[in-house]
């Protein structure tokens, strides 16, 4: 394969989970990742990412305007944290029963570094601002916004650890939608 064929960048994701869960995030190159991808070059690597730590971050502009965009598309009588129910459902959509796999060994990559824990938690806040920005253009105050933003990222993240157990059968969609209503009973519960 060559480095101008189709799904490039989903190639080198995929040969970066592969090095990063045999060796280690540390002990892996991008010259490794390049040439894990079908002989492809660090130059070509670098015109997809701005590093090796990002290549197991790429899909976050995506998701942050998939939220902003189904928050935005929901009807005007939604509630805050109903129009956060749509981005979660939009979000939840994407990701494809062939992506769990995937998603467990990258959860044991991050988990297995301090460095890409951190930038986890930034990408969880970059989520989390995308919803919040989404629900003051629709005139949701603070700190409503906010915390309608923070439940679904909340339910989101713990729906997701569920999905890429193996031993779950369950849509990923379903699981936010329960979380996300486990949350509001707690939140309520706090009276």
């Amino acid at each position: 394969m060559g480095r101008w064929e189709p799904g490039t960048r989903e190639r080198l994701v995929r040969a970066a989970l592969d090095l990063f869960s045999e060796q280690g995030y540390e002990a892996t190159t991008v010259n490794e990742i390049a040439e894990r991808a079908g002989g492809l070059t660090k130059t070509t690597f670098f015109r997809h990412f701005p590093d090796k730590r990002e290549v197991l971050f790429a899909g976050q502009d995506m998701h942050s305007r998939i939220l902003a965009e189904a928050i935005s598309a929901a009807p005007d009588a939604a509630t805050a944290v109903q129009a956060v129910a749509a981005a979660l459902d939009a979000l939840c959509a994407t990701f494809t029963d062939d992506r769990r796999g995937l998603g467990t060994r990258l959860q044991a990559v991050i988990a297995s570094n301090g460095e890409l824990q951190e930038r986890a938690a930034f990408k969880r806040t970059g989520l989390a601002a995308a919803m919040t920005d989404a629900l003051h253009k629709r005139d949701v105050p603070e700190p409503t916004a906010s915390l309608a933003a923070e439940l679904g990222i909340r339910a989101f993240y713990s729906a997701f650890g569920q999905w890429v157990d193996p031993a779950n059968q369950q849509p990923l969609t379903d699981l936010a939608r329960h979380a996300l209503h486990e949350l509001r009973i707690a939140a309520a519960a706090l009276r």
